[in-house]
């Protein structure tokens, strides 16, 4: 039987959560999305694209500011294809602000996207993967963005719940690798998905040094390894795949 993937953040058609399940429905695996204000056709057309490539797929609305999102999530996975044995944590909250913006309504948004939301389906599919363990070994990949390799002015609750991902997973990984789950953390550096204007780009550009901007399949390939039998005994890692970005 296929391994089954939950990925997160599948909203747009140019989204690294929609690359990524891309790149694993090729490999046979069958794939649980979430998705939040997608538009009335995109999630319907999405699942038709990945049931074409012979695997099985299903969608769902999740609204992860809401405290009891993550358990709806691994419900729903459980009751239409089965017990999950990947997670890829690619939603994200980001609203710029710098430390005169900031305050408790704007903390607490991208505190219940970027971190509630991701450590609760983070533990709540390892005791689920334990309980019911398939018949193979487990993977999770959280995505961060880069905010151990330097500063992100104007974007402080951003920072501070995305670097808080890369503490989480590199403790989590010590507790889950005795049930057979890998747990890795991915900054894709900055990705021509869905938020970039050509002004961004243009001033993007010059500062990667192999001549072009980072496209959503760039992490989703690294995302695959990861979760896939040649990277498994890789764990507890941030992995950088921004092509040498420079921050300066």
């Amino acid at each position: 039987m296929a391994k089954i993937a939950i990925v997160t953040g599948v909203s747009y058609p140019r989204s690294i959560g929609t690359a990524v399940c891309r790149r694993l429905a090729e490999q046979g695996l069958d794939i649980f999305f979430t998705y939040w204000q997608a538009g009335e056709t995109w999630p319907d057309q999405f699942k038709e694209e990945i049931a074409e490539k012979g695997v099985r797929c299903v969608g769902m609305e999740a609204d992860l500011e809401e405290s009891d999102a993550s358990d709806a999530i691994l419900q729903e996975v459980q009751l239409q294809l089965g017990v999950p044995a990947i997670l890829i944590n690619c939603a994200a909250f980001s609203e710029n602000g710098d430390y005169e913006k900031f305050d408790a309504f704007q903390l607490d948004r991208h505190y219940a996207v970027n971190m509630r939301s991701v450590f609760l389906l983070c533990t709540g599919f390892a005791k689920l993967f334990k309980e019911l363990k398939p018949d193979s070994w487990g993977s999770i990949v959280n995505l961060t963005s880069g905010q151990s390799q330097g500063p992100m002015p104007d974007e402080l609750a951003y920072i501070a719940t995305k670097g808080a991902i890369t503490a989480f997973t590199q403790s989590l990984a010590v507790d889950l690798a005795s049930i057979g789950i890998n747990v890795n953390a991915v900054n894709p550096g900055p990705t021509d998905s869905t938020w970039m204007t050509d002004e961004i780009r243009q001033h993007l550009l010059p500062k990667f040094p192999m001549g072009r901007i980072g496209e959503p399949d760039d992490a989703a390939r690294l995302i695959c390894f990861l979760v896939g039998e040649d990277g498994y005994w890789v764990t507890g890692q941030e992995l950088h795949s921004e092509g040498g970005f420079i921050r300066r």
